[in-house]
């Protein structure tokens, strides 16, 4: 495995694996914020389930960063769904959406990290230099 993977050393795969278990750990306890992906492959041709994935994104608008989907050949898409939150809940997320019917594979990849404050202005409810009260 060492090789397989590229490792420089048995003890840089070892860390790896403790690192990987680690996060598993805390996936299952449920309540840390974490940051992460949902991977998701789909058939265009079932009617209303892009739009179905849409509506899913709208409704986890706090823990749904940002997403990008790809046309693929034979009549998929690729999507990356961009998350953030407790990681029972975006495993909630994930289930929702890898779960609709012509989805054909789905999975979260989650990591103990956070994605910085997305703008200044949100925390504090401040209003821009310059701004009219």
């Amino acid at each position: 495995m060492v090789d397989a993977r590229g490792f420089e050393s048995r003890s840089q795969a070892v860390n790896d694996m403790l690192h990987q278990f680690l996060l598993e750990h805390k996936c299952e306890q449920g309540d840390d914020v974490m940051v992460g992906i949902v991977a998701l492959f789909y058939k265009n041709s079932v009617p209303g389930l892009q739009k179905q994935l849409a509506d899913l994104q709208f409704q986890y608008i706090d823990e749904v960063i940002s997403s990008l989907h790809v046309h693929l050949m034979h009549n998929q898409t690729m999507e990356v769904i961009l998350v953030q939150g407790p990681a029972r809940k975006l495993q909630m997320i994930a289930d929702e959406m890898t779960s609709r019917r012509g989805v054909t594979s789905g999975k979260m990849h989650l990591i103990a990290a956070l994605i910085p404050q997305l703008h200044p202005f949100i925390a504090g409810n401040k209003q821009p230099q310059g701004a009219a009260s």
